[in-house]
């Protein structure tokens, strides 16, 4: 895992990011190409329903690289729930084997909304998939 932009492939790398939450999970897609990111779907499932259904996505999408919102305070400080996204983010490391960056994510549920997504989850994710592919060189 890195919190490093990794370094600009010579062959355009797509990527799966992932709103952690304890009860949904959004999903987007995207690639170095467009540098834009997608919603794809929110995950409502959870222990290894979960990972089953991230599994398929990963099948399906054949992704380079996960990407994972952490949330943060305002301030910086970490909280519960930045620790279980970091967790998540070892753990889809640990059973699919690809690189996992992980990016600050505050606010993205907040610019979401303003943007009157329907599924915010998804939405975020897209947001913090755009954050990560605005970091590639």
């Amino acid at each position: 895992m890195s919190g490093a932009a990794p370094a600009r492939p010579a062959t355009p790398a797509s990527f799966l990011a992932f709103d952690f939450g304890t009860r949904r999970i959004g999903v987007a897609c995207g690639n170095s190409l467009t540098r834009r990111a997608s919603p794809l779907r929110t995950i409502a499932a959870e222990g290894d329903a979960r990972f089953a259904a991230i599994g398929r996505l990963i099948d399906e999408w054949q992704p380079d690289a996960l990407v994972v919102g952490v949330p943060f305070h305002p301030d910086g400080a970490a909280h519960d729930n930045t620790r279980r996204a970091q967790r998540f983010a070892r753990q889809l490391h640990g059973r699919f084997g690809l690189p996992v960056h992980e990016v600050d994510e505050r606010y993205s549920t907040t610019e979401a909304q303003s943007h009157g997504a329907r599924d915010l989850d998804a939405a975020s994710a897209a947001i913090i998939l755009d954050q990560f592919l605005g970091t590639l060189p």
